[in-house]
C-alpha cells in the first residue's frame, strides 16, 4: 500500500503489492508441489527467522490491503446484482473481514516458508539483523515508495528506448537487404 502525501492510498502501490502476493503465492504452490518447502526440510529456527524478517518488512500490510480489495470486489458483485442489499452487504462484508483478520498469520507464515527455503539460518540471521537496524527499518519503510518510483523510471526508459531499438533493428535488416 502506498500512501500519498495527502494520506490517501494509491492504486499503483496496491496493485504492486497484489502482484507480489500473486507471485509469492505461485511460488509457494510450485514449491509445495515440487516438495521443496516441506516442513521436514526447514528447521524451526530457520522458519522463525524468516517469519521475523517478514514481520520486520510488512510495512504495506499486504494482508489487510488484500482483504479490503477482496471485500470491495465482493461488495461490487453483490450490489451490481442486488442494489437493494447495499447496507446489508456492507455490514456482512465487514463482519466477514473481521472473521478473516485472524488468518493473517497463515499468509505471513507462507511468505516466511518461501524465504526459509531460499536462505540459510546464517543468512536469515544477517537479514534480520540488518532489517532490525535503523537503516534496515528505513529501507523497509520506503521500499514500496522506491519501488513505485523505480517502476516509473523503468516505464519512461522503456518508452524512450522502444522506438530507438525498433529503428536499430530495422536499419540492421535494411543492411541485410530486407525492407520493412
Amino acid at each position: 500500500m502506498v500512501i500519498d502525501k495527502m494520506g490517501g492510498l494509491t492504486m499503483t502501490g496496491v496493485m504492486m503489492r497484489l502482484k507480489a502476493l500473486v507471485a509469492v503465492s505461485a511460488s509457494v504452490a510450485l514449491m509445495t508441489l515440487s516438495g521443496v518447502a516441506t516442513a521436514q526440510e526447514l528447521a524451526p529456527e530457520q522458519l522463525a527467522l524468516a517469519r521475523q524478517y517478514v514481520d520486520l518488512t510488512d510495512r504495506a500490510s499486504i494482508f489487510e490491503v488484500t482483504m479490503v480489495e477482496i471485500g470491495i470486489g465482493t461488495m461490487r458483485q453483490i450490489i451490481q446484482q442486488n442494489p437493494e442489499l447495499t447496507e446489508q452487504a456492507d455490514a456482512t462484508v465487514g463482519e466477514v473481514l473481521e472473521e478473516f483478520r485472524g488468518r493473517k498469520g497463515e499468509l505471513l507464515d507462507q511468505f516466511a516458508r518461501v524465504y526459509a527455503a531460499r536462505f540459510s539460518i546464517v543468512e536469515l540471521q544477517e537479514i534480520v539483523d540488518f532489517y532490525g537496524s535503523p537503516t534496515g527499518q528505513k529501507l523497509a519503510q520506503v521500499n514500496t515508495e522506491v519501488s513505485t518510483e523505480l517502476q516509473a523510471v523503468m516505464e519512461v526508459f522503456t518508452n524512450n528506448i522502444r522506438p530507438e531499438f525498433f529503428a536499430k533493428v530495422r536499419a540492421e535488416l535494411r543492411a541485410q537487404g530486407v525492407e520493412i
